[in-house]
């Protein structure tokens, strides 16, 4: 399965600080929802709008988050690079492998081991901010409908694999059927339910739509993607 969210206790005062959704935080309880044909129907109307059918065929995406992480990923080999401080990785994140380098020096053994499991870790983060939108179809993902006054949600659940297995989300969709926001039930987050907004909405060269901005402190710069 692929992999999902993990978020820092940094980001998370983060939020507290700078007031995303409000200015106090009560943890909610996760809505219960529904099995029902039309969570189908919401998945495929969002990808419609994202252009899924780009996204899946973009071989190369290039971003950078909250101006720290530096990536290029290669989707059809999935192999990416990841750069942060002095370091490097090239990673593997199905196998969870790769080779890596501080200060232009390769390593071997344990420092190796460890430096690609914290690369390993931001990707998981990182990837997910990108593109949770073209991840709800995922193997092992449970949705439900949860319907609401001002529109029917979307809730999945990730229920193995990853970071964070058991974690879930509630989606918010605009008129049109694009995401605006998503409520956080996620384990790594002592208050349940955050609404984190997706906006700064962005077409890359091969048609399909990211999101580059949830709130002042979780941004994707320079995102690119292409084929070659």
């Amino acid at each position: 399965m692929k992999k999902v969210l993990k978020i820092s206790i940094i980001v998370f005062i983060a939020f507290l600080t700078l007031g995303i959704g409000g200015c106090f935080f009560m943890s909610k309880k996760l809505p219960v929802g529904v099995e029902s044909p039309k969570t189908q129907e919401l998945i495929d109307n969002m990808h419609a709008v994202l252009n899924k059918a780009a996204w899946d065929s973009t071989r190369y995406v290039k971003w950078t988050f909250r101006d720290v992480h530096h990536y290029i990923w290669d989707k059809e080999e999935n192999l990416a690079h990841i750069e942060w401080k002095e370091n490097r990785v090239l990673l593997d994140p199905d196998e969870i492998t790769g080779v890596a380098y501080a200060q232009n020096q390769k390593l071997s053994g344990e420092e190796a081991d460890k430096l690609i499991q914290k690369a390993w870790s931001f990707w998981c983060n990182d990837m997910f901010w990108l593109i949770a939108p073209f991840k709800v179809n995922d193997p092992g993902v449970i949705h439900e409908l949860i319907e609401h006054e001002e529109g029917n949600r979307l809730k999945v659940e990730y229920s193995s694999g990853g970071v964070t297995p058991g974690d879930s989300y509630v989606w918010i969709f605009d008129e049109e059927g694009k995401p605006k926001a998503y409520e956080m039930y996620v384990g790594v987050l002592p208050v349940k339910g955050m609404s984190v907004p997706w906006e700064g909405w962005k077409k890359i060269t091969t048609g399909a739509i990211i999101s580059t901005s949830h709130g002042a402190m979780l941004k994707m710069e320079g995102v690119q993607g292409g084929m070659q």
